[in-house]
Order: C-alpha cells, then sequence, then structure tokens
C-alpha cells in the first residue's frame, strides 16, 4: 500500500484516471485548494500537515503520517461495508481532516467520488444518489428533505439536537454520528442514530493473512459509540476518554471527554471536561443541560458559565436569533439545571466547518460589549 498511487478503480467527478499526472491536471483546474493537497499527497513525503479546526482551542498544525490515513480508509470502508465503486459525496472544506479523509477514502478504495461546494445544502443541486457521505448537522438538517439521496451518512463536527434526531428517525439512510478528532484521523468510533429495531450487525474485514477484525454494532435499545479496529479505550483520573491505536496514532490520546465505558469498545459521551460548570459546588455537564433544552429550544443554543460573585460560576443560557420568550419548566432540568440568565446573539462565532466557538461567542457578549 503506497500513497504514492492510487485504486485503478478511483473516479473524480465521474472521471477516471489512468496517472498520477492526470488526476493533478484535472484537479488543478477543478480546485486549486485540491489541487495543492493532491500534489502533496502524491509527493515522496511521508506526512501530511493538517490543521485542527478550533472549536475546543486555538487551531493548530500537526503532523499525520500518510500511512496511518491510509489505514483509517481501509478501516472505515471494512466497518461500513463500503468496498470499491462506492459512490460518495464530498460536500465538506478540504482544508480540514474530515474533507481531507473523502479523498483519501476514494483514493484508497476505488471509489467514485462527486465534490461538490461545502454550503449549507449541498444536495440542493442534485438528484444524484450515492452510497455515502459525511455532514455536519447544519448540513443535514438543511438537506433533510433529499436526505434519501444518501443511503449510509456519517455526521460530526458537533452533536446532533433532538429535533433532527427525531426526525432521522423517518428517514431511509442510515445514519451514523462519528466520534473522532484530527488527531485521530476522524472518526474512531460510530454510533447509530436512527432504525434503532433493526438486528444486529456485525462485520468481518481481512485486513492481513493473520489479523481478523470482528466488530459489533449495537443497534438495539440506548446506542453508544462502538470502536473501529484494534482501538483501545480507558479512562484517565478526570474520567476522560484516553485513545490508543498504534494504527492511526503514534502516541496514547488523552481526550478531555467525559465518558462512561460501557465495555471494552463501546462508551457513551456525558460532555467535556474543560466545559463543566462548578456552581456553588455542584458540578453541571453542559452537554447533558442541552440535551434536556433540545426538546423544548427551536433556535441554536448553548450553555455556559460565567464568573460570578456569590456561586463561583453561574449557569447561563445562549440563545441565536430575536430575543423571545422561553418556558424552560417542560424541560425536566433539576432546579440546578436552571439557567440563571439568558442572553440573545444574532450570531454565533463558528468555525470554517460551522462549529460553535463558544469562548469567542460569550467573549463577544461579555467583552465585545455586544
Amino acid at each position: 500500500m503506497k500513497h504514492t498511487n492510487f485504486h485503478k478503480n478511483f473516479k473524480l467527478n465521474n472521471n477516471s484516471f489512468q496517472t498520477i499526472d492526470e488526476v493533478l491536471s484535472y484537479a488543478l483546474h477543478f480546485s486549486p485548494d485540491i489541487h495543492l493537497f493532491l500534489k502533496d499527497w502524491f509527493s515522496e513525503k511521508e506526512v501530511v500537515i493538517v490543521n485542527t479546526s478550533g472549536s475546543t482551542g486555538a487551531p493548530k498544525s500537526i503532523q499525520i503520517e500518510k500511512k496511518q490515513m491510509q489505514y483509517s480508509a481501509l478501516a472505515t470502508g471494512a466497518f461500513f461495508h463500503l468496498n470499491t465503486n462506492t459512490t460518495a459525496l464530498l460536500c465538506l472544506p478540504i482544508a480540514y481532516i474530515a474533507g481531507k479523509m473523502m479523498l483519501i477514502r476514494a483514493l484508497t478504495l476505488g471509489w467514485h467520488l462527486d465534490i461538490v461546494e461545502s454550503s449549507n445544502n449541498p444536495l440542493k443541486e442534485t438528484s444524484k444518489e450515492y452510497d455515502f457521505s459525511a455532514m455536519v448537522p447544519l448540513q443535514v438538517a438543511q438537506s433533510f428533505d433529499k436526505l434519501f439521496q444518501i443511503k449510509k451518512l456519517i455526521i460530526g463536527g458537533g452533536v446532533v439536537p433532538n429535533n433532527l434526531l427525531e426526525k432521522l428517525q423517518n428517514t431511509t439512510t442510515e445514519v451514523f454520528a462519528t466520534y473522532g478528532m484530527t488527531e485521530t484521523i476522524t472518526h474512531i468510533a460510530v454510533k447509530r442514530l436512527n432504525n434503532s429495531i433493526l438486528p444486529q450487525e456485525s462485520v468481518t474485514k481481512q485486513f492481513t493473512s493473520k489479523e481478523m477484525v470482528t466488530l459489533q454494532i449495537k443497534t438495539s435499545g440506548k446506542s453508544f459509540y462502538q470502536t473501529l479496529p484494534n482501538t483501545t479505550i480507558y479512562k484517565d483520573e478526570r474520567n476522560c476518554l484516553v485513545i490508543k491505536n498504534e494504527k492511526i496514532s503514534n502516541e496514547v490520546l488523552f481526550t478531555n471527554d467525559v465518558v462512561d465505558l460501557i465495555s471494552d469498545t463501546q462508551f457513551e459521551w456525558l460532555g467535556r471536561f474543560d466545559n463543566v460548570i462548578n456552581s456553588g459546588g455542584i458540578k453541571l455537564h453542559p452537554e447533558k443541560i442541552e440535551d434536556k433544552l433540545t426538546k423544548i429550544m427551536k433556535q441554536r443554543f448553548f450553555v455556559a458559565g460565567i464568573s460570578d460573585e456569590q456561586l463561583g460560576e453561574k449557569l447561563v443560557l445562549i440563545v441565536e436569533g430575536n430575543t423571545s420568550s422561553l418556558n424552560l419548566t417542560k424541560a425536566n432540568l433539576s432546579k440546578f439545571e436552571f439557567p440563571k440568565e439568558t442572553f440573545f446573539i444574532d450570531n454565533f462565532v463558528e468555525t470554517e466547518t460551522k462549529k460553535i466557538q463558544r469562548k469567542k461567542t460569550l467573549d463577544l457578549i461579555f467583552i465585545g460589549g455586544y
């Protein structure tokens, strides 16, 4: 497996290629950004420089080995039964790992990949059906009426709100949430979001003559994240997830994600350790509170802790859009989970991948004199 080559069945926008030069020539006229990435990919360098999105901290550049990216592509193909000639749609920015990996999967596995502009409604201008795609929650919501055009869809880049989750139960598309980050080369775990009454599936894929990987995708009852092949997980003293997978990372990855371990291969995500609010000695997980609020909220929102003389931190609700009357009593919040104040802002600050930048949004309200 060499990154200096590509699968003979690979197609880009319905174009076939015999040589790397043909691929690069087409990409140059189609998209300068894609051309630059492919030129780097087909070079003799062993690593790719990838930028993080900056949703949970300052954006940074990291090095990822090309062979690790190819293994990640193989693992995704095995997990989702996406073999040669899979039709796929790339509608995420090529500047970040999720967009890059869609292209690497196509090159490595011999997919037929179409690329469209990364917009809020990527299916608007197409009637073509695809085997696979990846989107952020906002794209899924805006594309819902045409979501049937995609057989299998992974969603990353943010939590899927409950109102969208309920709608997804009525689509024929197989929808999965993903867990991962740039350092794990996109997802290292997935969970089924809809059609949970289907029987349990198993995936078997032979990677080498000695290595057989068998996965179980839990699709009955409550859905948990299921790890991909060769991934070991455990918790540190903060109850945060620790990830070990030598095929995609040379280091053990210590995350800031608080989890419950269901088994050696399954976990439930509870929230970010660095988002925990200590209000009067009571520790509050914003993500848990937001999960309850999604049942009654129509606008985008998040909760956060701000400095308070009496409590240390007080819980506040930040809502995107016009000021409106909110009845939070129907959200089944505990007495500690009720926001002390609510603030409205016209637009949240976002990353290029449409993730909400909570800290910058808060700074805009409380420091920027919004």
